[in-house]
């Protein structure tokens, strides 16, 4: 691929193909990173990663790489592009040793780094790392307001319900901490969805001290659109003005060169099945996700930015960068986000 630009790709992330299925071999490793590179020579804005610490059956086939380890390879090979987590799951991660890890990403990547943490949702995780899941709400708080001045290069002292320090200081400083995204929000209504469908208060307040915001990938444009005007509200009772906040939404996406609908859902289910799990069933990845022709994925991402969606963040279903050529040229351009004004 070139490393032409094209029209609004500054705002199009790009998700790691970190996931893992069980003939991979050297090969794969390096071809992680081959991809890495392509992103940042196509002129996309980020590369994000999923974070899963053991295989999350219900929704994936796959398992993922460790991210922060991932991410610091990543680093060594791309020298522009943003590096994410969408999202981190907090509740099972030791605060101060978190702090470390990312404050020496984001040294080694020169200020790159973008936290997206959320509390998760996968039961086996929790119970894996002694915590349980009723607690992962406010696990997920006590270690942000740890770690956060942990990497502004304060000292801090904090004692709470699950943490406790005392006079901890983490080096390497960098001039800048990592941004804070939260993840999380409506969903859209299913019996088999593990949370709630609708923006809860706890989530509200964290994306309140945040930088940013990543809308679940499983939430509908009119429930991004409602979640956002409940959290306009929510910032300007609470004394912050909600255009600081970035939006950035994360998808499931995989290209298909075909004007035929019937055809280009045929080949995105097969490419779908490969990663994400059949539990849900056809037509609820079709609710959520972006299927069709180009035409009808450009329409979809329109509706999320018309919902509020300011930057995207696009999961290939495949580790062949080809897809992102596909998506630079066919997909991105057609994409409308609003003009600054003032």
């Amino acid at each position: 691929m070139t490393g032409r630009q094209t029209a609004n790709i500054e705002r199009f992330g790009v998700f790691l193909p970190s996931f893992v299925w069980h003939t991979d071999g050297p090969e794969r490793a390096r071809g992680i990173l081959d991809f890495a590179r392509e992103v940042e020579n196509a002129g996309f804005d980020s590369i994000f990663i999923t974070d899963h610490l053991l295989a999350a059956k219900q929704f994936y086939s796959v398992s993922f790489l460790e991210p922060l380890t991932a991410l610091s390879l990543v680093a060594g090979v791309t020298e522009r592009v943003k590096l994410g987590t969408s999202v981190m799951v907090m509740p099972i991660r030791e605060p101060v040793l978190l702090a470390k890890q990312l404050a020496t990403l984001q040294f080694l990547s020169n200020n790159r780094v973008v936290l997206g943490a959320g509390i998760g949702w996968y039961p086996p995780e929790y119970a894996a790392t002694g915590v349980k899941k009723s607690e992962r709400g406010p696990r997920t708080d006590e270690i942000l307001e740890i770690i956060v001045p942990l990497l502004e290069g304060k000292t801090v002292t904090y004692q709470g319900r699950f943490y406790s320090i005392e006079d901890v200081l983490i080096e390497p400083r960098s001039s800048r901490r990592p941004e804070v995204w939260i993840g999380g929000g409506s969903q859209l209504a299913d019996p088999g969805s593990p949370d709630l469908p609708r923006l809860v208060d706890a989530v509200k307040k964290r994306i309140l001290a945040a930088e940013g915001w990543v809308p679940r990938p499983t939430c509908p444009p009119e429930d991004i659109a409602r979640d956002w005007e409940e959290l306009q509200v929510y910032f300007e009772e609470n004394g912050r003005d909600p255009a600081e906040l970035i939006i950035a939404h994360e998808n499931f996406f995989h290209f298909v060169s075909t004007q035929d609908p019937i055809r280009a859902r045929q080949e995105q289910h097969e490419a779908m099945t490969k990663v994400m799990s059949e539990a849900r069933g056809p037509a609820y990845l079709e609710r959520v996700y972006l299927f069709g022709t180009p035409d009808e994925v450009v329409e979809s991402l329109q509706a999320r930015v018309d919902a509020g969606v300011q930057s995207f963040m696009l999961h290939t279903m495949t580790p062949d960068p080809a897809q992102l050529e596909q998506w630079a040229t066919h997909i991105i351009p057609h994409v409308r986000f609003p003009t600054a004004t003032g």
